[in-house]
């Protein structure tokens, strides 16, 4: 019998959760006899290193959905191998006391209204997370003297993800080292944290966004998204790093309706609440998957040089069209949104805007503020952190400009 350690109500979405909760035992059997777990003895710890991950693309899954029914899908879709390592391995850390505080039941709920809100109450992150630091540009360098991954202790890091080149001559991806969030929003929270030693700030890279979409593929729970907050946009580490975490829920912008921006379809704008942004799409993995890491980059660079904040969320999404909530998830979005800056944490709000608040899921601080927000005062929140119309327009045409390069 499977040890649960997790936190969504009993229901469908529990029981969605129980697919990527296995045991030790099975995650070493899955995983070619490589086992992602610590050994008994601390000492060891550091001399253990860190296993690799390798993968290949014919892991990278397509055509996930979320169940009608979930003992369907429990019968008929086991957790994939990603899945297995990455649970098997954070759960013993949560066992082992690696993180700031053991994730409890989270009390969840969605909240009434028309955009479908994932309201959940994690006091522990709210009072335990590390403080952000002392940041005043999306531009500031990285500083060696400050908290960054290369500070962290042994065993917070899970394994280094590899991607192995299908062709001969083919690119390597990039190391990336897949690490425990200590605070974490959710079951399964992560950092996707490319080569440390480089001292990266936190500006994202092609390499580290190709990896997070391919990580969002490699599982096979719909829930399990990546998201990137850039500095000003509430990362409170200035070290490059990706967030990635499994929900079983369902969330807004996974079929939000768009419309097109330029007329090859590269770009398009998601009106819908809770907050309008950027979309970019792919069917899966292939030429197509590099063009859209190309083009999200290139966004990312012309925000970041203008000095504007932003956050960016990857999941499984619907094509971009007349949509609904309920559309088929026939591959992935990258959503990015151009905001305000917002440079600490604020005290006294019941959530604070980025990846995850943007994309619909709110982390509540408090129990008061969870059992008394409504979705008009979450849409106020998440408002006050949005570009004023003028400069939104004129992002919005520099984007536009930005994509027509690639008709030329």
């Amino acid at each position: 019998m499977r040890e649960r350690t997790s936190t969504v109500p009993e229901g469908e979405d529990s029981r969605l959760r129980e697919e990527v909760e296995v045991s030790p035992m099975a995650a070493a059997q899955d995983s070619n006899e490589i086992s992602y777990l610590l050994p008994p003895n601390r000492k060891d710890w550091e001399e253990q290193g860190v296993p690799d991950f390798v993968y290949q693309q014919k892991e990278l899954l397509e055509g996930i959905q979320w169940p009608r029914t979930a003992p369907s899908l429990r019968d008929r879709t086991p957790g994939s191998r990603f899945d297995s390592a990455l649970c098997a391995a954070w759960r013993q850390r949560m066992e082992l006391g690696l993180f700031r505080y053991r994730l409890g039941e989270l009390q969840t709920q969605t909240l009434p209204g028309v955009v479908g809100f994932v309201a959940q109450l994690n006091v522990e992150r709210g009072v335990q997370r590390r403080r952000p630091q002392n940041i005043r540009s999306v531009k500031q360098a990285f500083d060696p003297e400050q908290f960054n991954f290369n500070k962290i202790r042994p065993g917070e890091v899970l394994f280094r993800l590899l991607r192995q080149p299908d062709l001969p001559g083919a690119l390597q991806q990039e190391d990336i080292l897949v690490m425990i969030n200590v605070s974490p929003l959710e079951w399964g929270h992560v950092l996707l944290v490319p080569e440390p030693t480089r001292g990266l700030p936190q500006r994202l890279l092609p390499g580290a966004l190709r990896a997070g979409v391919e990580a969002v593929l490699l599982s096979s729970h719909p829930g399990f998204r990546v998201g990137f907050n850039s500095l000003g946009g509430l990362a409170s580490v200035n070290h490059l790093h990706l967030h990635g975490y499994y929900l079983a829920h369902r969330l807004p912008v996974e079929g939000s309706p768009s419309e097109p921006l330029d007329p090859g379809g590269r770009l398009h704008l998601l009106r819908a609440l809770p907050a309008p942004g950027f979309l970019f799409y792919t069917s899966g993995p292939g030429p197509d998957l590099e063009a859209l890491v190309d083009r999200v980059c290139r966004a990312t660079d012309y925000l970041t040089d203008h000095e504007i904040a932003h956050n960016l969320f990857v999941t499984r999404g619907a094509p971009p069209g007349k949509t609904s909530p309920s559309s088929a998830l026939t591959g992935i979005r990258v959503i990015l949104w151009a905001r305000k800056s917002s440079f600490g944490v604020k005290e006294g709000e019941a959530f604070n805007v980025a990846l995850c608040e943007l994309a619909g899921h709110l982390p509540i601080k408090t129990s008061q503020d969870f059992g008394s927000l409504t979705e008009a005062a979450a849409l106020a929140l998440i408002r006050d952190c949005l570009l004023p119309p003028a400069q939104a327009e004129e992002v919005q045409a520099a984007l536009v400009a930005l994509i027509a390069q690639d008709e030329q």
